[in-house]
């Protein structure tokens, strides 16, 4: 029998240290990660739709000396480029010192939530209130949005395309909106239904208005007096409604939680908590070795459609364009990089724990969380990195300080869920989930760790820096 100390250095050597990473940290890194997540809560209450966030990053970046990407022109070692696709995705590039010809490395997150979206035809009266149709947008729990505070956002662009920037609810003293709920007592039949069927989509109509336009005679004057002080505020009608995106959004602002003031609470952490940090990264980056890469798309939520999201070219045609302005073809290029799909994550929640596998999950405070394969039951739709890549980055993590954890969304029958890596991979390119674990994930208000988002920064320096 070895003796208990013996037993003690054994299990240290050779077993995983499960410990709450708080208690692995040295207390200096926390108190930087505290730091850190101050100009995230900022971020996040300043960007909370893609296009914001797309402005928010082409600012940052231009203060940090990055200029628009141009096709043709030759770059050097330093150089800081940027694009911005149609002001709802972009990428950001510091050249290398090798530039792109042994790959490069990329860091890809999107910066579209869940949301309510505006119909085309939105605005109706109907028994003396005024409101908006809408269709939600991505995976939701509908009856989780009824009943909250909810802000405006977007752009309404008019027939003479003038282009007009809608943001209302955010600012103290700004009327916000809602979505109802039927009240309790009348509410038998309701309570008699799933979860998924007690409020339907076609139900989640936003209150706009209740004051008509004093008037003897007329129809829809609350309609009316709603467009009165739209066109009074903004100069559209009705019809500009037909040519804008407009989301509306939670208004809570991000929030510590828990008395130790260990966690965030926020609407959008998926994936703003990974957008961020690779967005940071970028920014802070020096002359890495080889040219170091920052996408942020839009539309993953949905799968990655349209000519923003990833399953599209523009990743694609500016690794072209960067190959050409080097004299290198680009499927070399792509077939020679990494990329780190940063992306949340599901944390153990122990009040659901029974749709969890423990050994295989990841918790709050364990760090950045890497997902080897994503993808819902058998792996169907996933991406999967090679048991290489996952080494290496793992060792990369250990090397620089940077606490990681790994598992799965859930146990294998219970569901799962998928990322942009299956894109990037389809490019050829060697691809790593990783990134934040959220409770609540989805949801108007979801939870994450401080030390989380901290490390998940840390982590993607270091791969650009590697």
């Amino acid at each position: 029998m070895p003796k208990n100390e013996d037993v003690k250095a054994l299990s240290k050597k050779l077993l995983i240290d499960r410990r709450n990473g708080c208690l692995k940290t040295p207390e200096k890194t926390l108190t930087d990660a505290d730091a850190y997540c101050e100009d995230y809560k900022k971020f996040m209450n300043t960007a909370k739709t893609e296009r914001e966030v797309t402005a928010y990053a082409v600012e940052q970046a231009e203060k940090r000396g990055f200029v628009p990407f141009e096709p043709g022109r030759k770059y050097s070692p330093g150089d800081r480029v940027y694009v911005n696709n149609r002001e709802k995705s972009a990428i950001l590039a510091v050249v290398g010192e090798n530039g792109c010809r042994d790959g490069i490395r990329i860091a890809a997150s999107h910066i579209d939530s869940p949301r309510l979206d505006l119909k085309p035809h939105p605005l109706y009266e109907k028994d003396g209130l005024s409101l908006f149709k809408t269709h939600y947008y991505g995976g939701i729990k509908k009856y989780q949005w009824t009943t909250i505070p909810l802000s405006m956002h977007g752009r309404i662009v008019r027939k003479d395309g003038t282009r007009l920037t809608v943001n209302i609810g955010e600012k103290e003293g700004e009327p916000q909106f809602c979505v109802t709920d039927l009240l309790p007592h009348l509410a038998d039949e309701q309570m008699k239904k799933t979860l998924g069927k007690g409020v339907e989509g076609e139900n989640l109509n936003i209150v706009a208005g209740s004051r008509p336009i004093k008037a003897e005679e007329g129809d829809n004057l609350v309609k009316l007096n709603v467009m009165k002080l739209l066109n009074q505020k903004y100069g559209i009608t009705e019809e500009d409604f037909v040519s804008a995106d407009i989301e509306f959004v939670p208004a809570f602002k991000a929030t510590d939680v828990g008395f130790d003031r260990s966690m965030i609470g926020a609407y959008g952490h998926d994936d703003r908590v990974c957008a961020y940090p690779a967005l940071t990264a970028i920014l802070n980056a020096k002359t890495p070795g080889r040219t170091a890469v920052t996408v942020l798309a839009d539309r993953e939520e949905i799968g990655s459609t349209g000519n923003t999201g990833l399953n599209s070219q523009f990743l694609r045609y500016f690794v072209a364009d960067l190959a050409q302005s080097e004299g290198v073809r680009a499927r070399q290029v792509l077939s020679r990089s990494k990329c780190l799909s940063a992306d949340v994550t599901a944390a153990l929640d122990p009040t659901y724990a029974d749709v969890y596998e423990p050994n295989n999950s990841c918790y709050l405070n364990g760090g950045v969380g890497m997902a080897k394969y994503t993808g819902g039951r058998g792996k169907s739709g996933c991406s999967e990195a090679t048991a290489e890549l996952v080494a290496e980055i793992r060792s990369l993590f250990e090397k620089n300080d940077v606490l990681w954890q790994i598992g799965e969304m859930g146990r294998v029958d219970a569901g799962g869920g998928g990322t942009v890596a299956l894109y990037i991979a389809g490019m050829n390119v060697d691809v790593l989930d990783i990134g934040v674990p959220v409770l609540s994930m989805h949801s108007p208000f979801e939870l994450v760790s401080k030390l989380d988002i901290y490390m998940t920064y840390k982590g993607i320096k270091a791969f650009y820096e590697a």
